[in-house]
């Protein structure tokens, strides 16, 4: 379907509107798609930020939990010390010994009740947190579901599409092929910023598609005779004459049905 490269002010435009043809239908074909591709994205994002937020509530909870068993250990060396004292006390030879161990008893007996205090906050604060994990897992599932309902819905209606879709950009990387790369860029580049996808439109109602701003008599005489590229100084777009338009659908739109025709063979 391509060109050799073209020469004339026609030949540049007509081959600019083949593109904008080709590349419109590709448009018309990723609209199908709607807002599925951004909705993946979205709940991809979001999965992506409670998962880091999980991890930050689990390794919360797990420093809790070594507290909780470091706690547990002070309990046991201290009943440990305790018992050890508590059998010196059997030997002492005198008073001022006795008490020196009843001392250290009572030490780890307050050591004791005071791990045993600690873990008690510990294990309110693994409580506490525990409603908070299961509540955002819970959410995390079910977004997951989501997401994996999205990607299936986006997957089929991709599968439905991609190989018309690869046909036509196949066709759209040779008509490109077949331009002035300066006036390629300067396409994708008005392409680019318009909503709509449109670079190259037609004369209608005297009027640049899509605009109601009429274009001045002389100036709609030198876009029909084709002798040069003429931007739409309102629009920014490169305009072209209705007739040569009419004539480059049906031509393109003929070629390109029966190339798809022969896809779905």
């Amino acid at each position: 379907m391509a060109k050799k490269k073209t020469s004339t002010a026609e030949d540049k435009l007509r081959a600019l509107f083949d593109l904008q043809i080709i590349d419109s239908r590709i448009d018309r074909l990723r609209v199908v798609r709607g807002e599925l591709p951004l909705e993946v994205q979205d709940l991809e994002d979001e999965l992506e930020g409670m998962r880091a937020r999980l991890e930050r509530m689990e390794e919360d909870n797990d420093q809790v939990n070594q507290r909780i068993t470091a706690y547990q250990m002070q309990i046991k060396d201290s009943q440990a010390l305790i018992e050890k004292y508590t059998e010196q006390q059997n030997n002492v030879r005198n008073n001022r010994e006795f008490e020196s161990l009843s001392k250290e008893i009572e030490y780890q007996t307050l050591e004791i009740e005071l791990c045993e205090k600690r873990i008690r906050e510990c294990k309110a604060q693994v409580e506490q947190k525990a409603e908070g994990l299961d509540g955002t897992r819970e959410r995390f599932t079910q977004r997951q579901a989501d997401l994996d309902a999205k990607q299936a819905e986006l997957e089929a209606i991709i599968a439905e599409t991609q190989a018309e879709e690869d046909l036509l950009q196949e066709h759209s990387d040779k008509m490109a092929s077949s331009i002035e790369d300066r006036l390629v860029n300067s396409y994708r580049r008005i392409r680019g910023a318009a909503k709509n996808g449109l670079a190259v439109v037609p004369i209608e109602r005297e009027a640049s598609a899509g605009t109601f701003i009429k274009i001045p008599p002389q100036r709609q005489i030198d876009i029909a005779q084709r002798k040069r590229i003429i931007v739409d100084e309102h629009s920014g777009r490169i305009l072209v004459d209705k007739e040569l338009a009419d004539e480059e659908l049906d031509r393109m739109n003929a070629l390109l049905d029966k190339e798809l025709a022969k896809l779905k063979k």
